[in-house]
């Protein structure tokens, strides 16, 4: 009964911004249980790189070059998930970029270019992807939107990051409004905003890194790979058919202990 309500093998999954990071762990822990998945980055070379490297171990995954700060590159990215599938039943919008500064160095330009990759590029691929989200949802089955926010959009950080706090914070309003809307459709839309994970730009094995961590995360850790992947095979399995709209913040007990 647990390997089926965990169940995801035969099933079709898109995570945009798979060639590092959360998105990476997340595409190798589908393609691991039997998903067949695509991921997309800007880089042509990147994404046929890091799909060689997820599919040597076995199971399917596939390169889509996408450019997500092009407001046509969703319908592009579709089309070409189009050409090998007829359904979709996993979207994990986790493709983003981040911006420091203050009042004064945020311009016009930094600011639309967090929005747009962070904010503009899930909502538009929704839309493309809802005729595939549709054929998903069929039967007892549902179709799950995951988009990665950020603790970053659940409070305020020790730093100025206007544009990157306010499109997380945004993902998590659109993931409620997309989950009202679709829900009767059987396309499940959830966030998850995740505290510190490994990434370029966080280097846990550091024992610096590893000491901060643990004076603010309760459970003295950083994120693994095995949380980031548990989470989204949780909400993408019948074991999270229930839950719709919800953001979880996957953070070792960090915003629950402010």
């Amino acid at each position: 009964m647990v390997d089926e309500l965990f169940d995801v093998a035969g099933k079709v999954a898109l995570v945009t911004g798979g060639t590092s990071g959360i998105g990476r762990m997340i595409a190798e822990g589908f393609v691991r249980r039997g998903v067949r998945t695509y991921i997309s980055a800007r880089s042509p070379a990147a994404v046929e790189a890091a799909a060689a490297e997820i599919s040597a171990g076995g199971g399917s995954c596939v390169g889509i070059a996408a450019d997500l700060t092009d407001p046509t590159a969703p319908e592009a990215l579709i089309a070409a998930l189009r050409a090998h599938e007829n359904r979709l039943d996993i979207l994990v919008n986790n493709a983003g970029v981040n911006a420091r500064g203050s009042i004064a160095d945020v311009d016009a330009q930094i600011w639309d270019g967090v929005l747009d990759v962070n904010l503009r590029a899930p909502f538009l691929l929704v839309r493309q992807a809802l005729p595939l989200l549709r054929a998903a949802a069929s039967g007892q089955a549902h179709a799950s939107i995951i988009n990665i926010g950020s603790i970053g959009g659940l409070h305020i950080p020790g730093w100025e990051a206007y544009p990157y706090g306010a499109s997380k914070a945004a993902i998590h309003h659109l993931t409620r409004a997309l989950a009202k809307t679709l829900g009767p459709d059987r396309i499940h839309v959830n966030a998850i905003a995740p505290g510190p994970f490994p990434s370029a730009r966080m280097d846990v094995t550091s024992e610096a890194i590893r000491r901060s961590i643990a004076t603010y995360v309760p459970v003295n850790r950083a994120g693994t790979a095995e949380d980031a992947q548990g989470a989204c095979i949780f909400l993408a399995s019948r074991a999270g058919a229930y839950v719709n709209g919800s953001t979880i913040a996957l953070d070792g007990g960090y915003i629950a202990a402010l």
